[in-house]
């Protein structure tokens, strides 16, 4: 008997443990680079977890935060990433030197958006992900991994609680 369904492809799946290991490799490397961010920029929603990891592992007091919204599903996106409010006052940011940090550079689209806008802005951006893809077009300064798998990170792995699973 033969099956139609194709296997489900492989996933890079991080565990929290795994994630605090990351945050203090990245802060490393970063820090041995000799760079020092004035500002930590984290991409809503999932470089929010990174952003902050790095702000106490660098010991950056000042973060913001910009949320752009691109992947609606896995592999699945809209035509073009899309700024949401609220966001940070870009003008705020001249002069600065900013990490912006998000969970993957995939495609590469939404950090090079932020970095644009950074930059457009008067400040000195640089980029850290937790994970950059082959397919990124933009390279980021600092990565943690490389893979070519759909990344189960450990903020969205277990999707949204639905209200009938709240406490009362």
């Amino acid at each position: 008997m033969t099956s139609d369904a194709s296997p489900a492809p492989e996933r890079e799946v991080l565990t929290w443990s795994a994630f605090g290991g990351a945050v203090r490799e990245l802060a490393t490397a970063i820090a041995q680079d000799g760079y020092r961010p004035d500002v930590l920029l984290g991409i809503a929603r999932g470089g929010l977890p990174l952003a902050a990891g790095l702000a106490y592992a660098l010991d950056v007091k000042e973060m913001a935060t910009i949320n752009v919204e691109f992947y609606t599903g896995v592999d699945s996106r809209l035509p073009e990433p899309v700024v949401l409010p609220p966001s940070v006052d870009l003008a705020e940011l001249a002069g600065r030197r900013v990490l912006v940090v998000d969970d993957v550079a995939d495609t590469g689209r939404t950090l090079a958006v932020v970095v644009d806008l950074v930059r457009a802005a008067g400040a000195e951006p640089r980029s850290a992900v937790v994970y950059r893809k082959p397919t990124t077009r933009l390279e980021p300064e600092h990565c943690w991994r490389a893979t070519d798998r759909w990344i189960e990170f450990p903020w969205s792995s277990d999707g949204p609680v639905s209200a009938a699973a709240r406490p009362a």
